[in-house]
């Protein structure tokens, strides 16, 4: 009933076609797979493999697919697993229609759209921990933390490379480095970084 309700909705929205739908998480990869959406929208508790198993497989395969949670609760364990898993998006399944088609835009364009309470228990759980290390924001150069801000405030390279009058191949190489320097394996979680050593504030985004 869920799947169809969304489906009704979504088939009503401009720019906007809804290819196909899985109950399990298993028939979501197949379908990622043959088809190549551009958005997943996606339930955490699945049969047999989870949505946090599924969506790790999304992103290392396919990261150009956009994954949006969508949940019927939201505690602090799962929305942190989501998003290092490598999720866009965090809502809960009695989202406003028009609030889920802005968010499904909105993560197309590379930004994080998070439920009010889903970023509230991130903001809680990306207090640092001073028992665990973690690369200092001064290991990147000036230019990186440029890069980081944009890439963390939801901009693609392509828009990276115009504001800061780059071409698109060095802003590429800057994303390869700051990666690579903070220990991720993704935009969002360089993302995370960003937000936890206040280079740019969640009320920003």
């Amino acid at each position: 009933m869920v799947r169809q309700g969304l489906r009704f909705f979504l088939s009503t929205q401009p720019n906007m076609t809804v290819v196909g739908e899985a109950a399990t998480a298993e028939e979501a990869l197949h379908l990622v797979d043959s088809l190549r959406p551009d958005v997943v929208l996606m339930d955490i508790v699945l049969p047999n493999l989870s949505g946090i198993e599924a969506m790790h497989t999304i992103n290392e395969r396919y990261p150009e697919v956009s994954v949006i949670v969508l949940s019927a609760f939201v505690d602090t364990s799962k929305v942190v697993q989501a998003i290092q898993a490598g999720a866009a998006g965090y809502l809960m399944k009695d989202v406003d229609p028009q609030e889920l088609a802005a968010a499904i835009q909105a993560t197309r364009q590379g930004k994080l759209y998070l439920h009010p309470e889903a970023a509230r228990r991130l903001a809680e759980a990306m207090r640092p921990d001073p028992d665990q290390y973690e690369p200092t924001p001064d290991i990147l150069t000036e230019r990186e933390l440029e890069v980081l801000r944009l890439v963390t405030h939801g901009s693609s390279n392509q828009e990276i490379s115009v504001q800061l009058n780059i071409t698109l191949k060095t802003v590429k190489a800057h994303v390869s480095s700051i990666l690579q320097k903070l220990g991720v394996e993704n935009r969002v979680q360089a993302a995370l970084y960003a937000l936890r050593h206040h280079l740019v504030e969640l009320e920003d985004l």
